[in-house]
Parts: structure tokens; C-alpha cells; sequence
């Protein structure tokens, strides 16, 4: 992406999220989605293996967060993809028109066995700013901006801990108020981002997604 093609994105995007009588009606087809994941060779969609659990996350860019998770030990396989909106399997086009509701996430099936969702949740809050809203740095628009959408009560119970641990961390810094959304994610509340999308950074070494860290620790 050029410098003017960057510019040009972030002033076209919007920063207001769409109301839901607003949003497209989107399609009942669901996107393709690749037999196996790039890196990990694993399959990309459920049924996964017993004992595997869940985590969808949104912290700016998807292909950056991709890459993070799909690194950490004990994480089986990620997904690049859309949730938090309104319109049934949107298209990226769609997503960065501010016409869904949705954020860039990723999925991540981890064994708890080897990675913990407190580490999940370590690795978010330090690998973007999440006091920035409707963006990630020069990443302008509703699609980038800060959720954890929880699977289940404890999901929800640490998620919230997390944040008032790192909200305090954050402003001992000088930063403001965190703007990350938590919410339970509804069912079929993810949605698979076109294949293009998935693993981009191992097909494209060279592509802009930077981590927008505050250099802050989590605990």
C-alpha cells in the first residue's frame, strides 16, 4: 500500500458505527475458507480436536494479530475474520465501508493445557493501544477497533479483570481511558475473512500491518 492509498484509507473510513436498521442484509453463502492453515497445517475449521477452547479477539489490523497468535505455543490453529456487527457474512469491502458493524478479529483455538486464556488476553492488551476507538494508529475506521468478544461466564469474568488491571497500568503511564468493547459473542457471531485474508503475513512477508503497542506490561 502507498503512502497515498494509506491516506486515502484512512480519511474514507468511518469512524461511527452503523445502526443496525442501517446495516447491509448481507448473504446466507458463507466465505471459503482454506482446508488448512498456511503455517500451523492445521484445519481451519470445527470440529476441532477435545479439549480445544476458543478465543475471538479484535486489536486493529487482522493480519498483524494473526501472525502474534498463530507464534504462541499451545495455539492450534487462527483465522482471520469479522464479528461484533450486524450483516451475516460480510465482505471486506463491506467491513471497511463501516456497512456491517463488524471489527477485523482473529480466532484462536488454543489448548489450555499450554496456553492459558489470562496469556490470550496478556498478549492483547500488549500488542495494540486500546484507548484509541474507532482506530490503530494511521489504521482509521470502526472495522479496527478494540473488542474481546467472550465465549462463556469465565471468559467474561477474566476478560473484565484484565481490563481493570491493564486500565490502571495504562493510566500510571499518562494513557487514557481504555475504549475496548467486551460483549459475548453471539452464536455464529464469527465470520471467516475471504481466504486472501488468512495467514497474510506468511504469503506476504512485506505487507503493511504494524503492532500499534503502548509498551505497556499486563501484570
Amino acid at each position: 500500500m502507498s503512502w497515498l492509498e494509506e491516506l486515502s484509507s484512512m480519511v474514507n473510513r468511518p469512524v461511527n458505527l452503523v445502526d443496525k436498521s442501517a446495516a447491509l442484509p448481507g448473504r446466507e453463502a458463507s466465505m471459503p475458507v482454506p482446508e488448512t492453515h498456511h503455517v500451523l497445517g492445521t484445519p481451519m475449521q470445527p470440529p476441532f480436536p477435545e479439549g480445544l477452547e476458543t478465543a475471538v479477539l479484535g486489536l486493529g489490523c487482522f493480519w498483524g494479530v494473526e501472525r502474534e497468535y498463530w507464534e504462541q505455543d499451545g495455539v492450534y490453529v487462527t483465522a482471520s475474520g469479522y464479528a461484533g456487527g450486524y450483516t451475516p457474512n460480510p465482505t471486506y469491502e463491506e467491513v471497511c465501508g463501516g456497512q456491517t458493524g463488524h471489527a477485523e478479529v482473529v480466532q484462536v483455538v488454543f489448548d489450555p493445557a499450554k496456553i492459558s486464556y489470562r496469556d490470550l488476553l496478556r498478549h492483547f492488551w500488549e500488542n495494540h493501544d486500546p484507548t484509541q476507538g474507532m482506530r490503530q494508529g494511521n489504521d482509521r475506521g470502526t472495522q479496527y477497533r478494540s473488542m474481546i468478544l467472550t465465549i462463556g461466564e469465565e471468559q467474561a469474568r477474566l476478560a473484565a479483570e484484565s481490563a481493570e488491571t491493564f486500565a490502571t497500568a495504562l493510566a500510571e503511564q499518562g494513557y487514557g481511558a481504555i475504549t475496548t468493547e467486551i460483549a459475548p459473542l453471539s452464536p455464529g457471531g464469527f465470520y471467516y475473512a475471504e481466504p486472501v485474508h488468512q495467514q497474510y503475513l506468511a504469503k506476504n512477508p512485506n505487507g503493511y500491518c504494524p503492532i500499534h503497542s503502548t509498551g505497556v506490561k499486563c501484570g
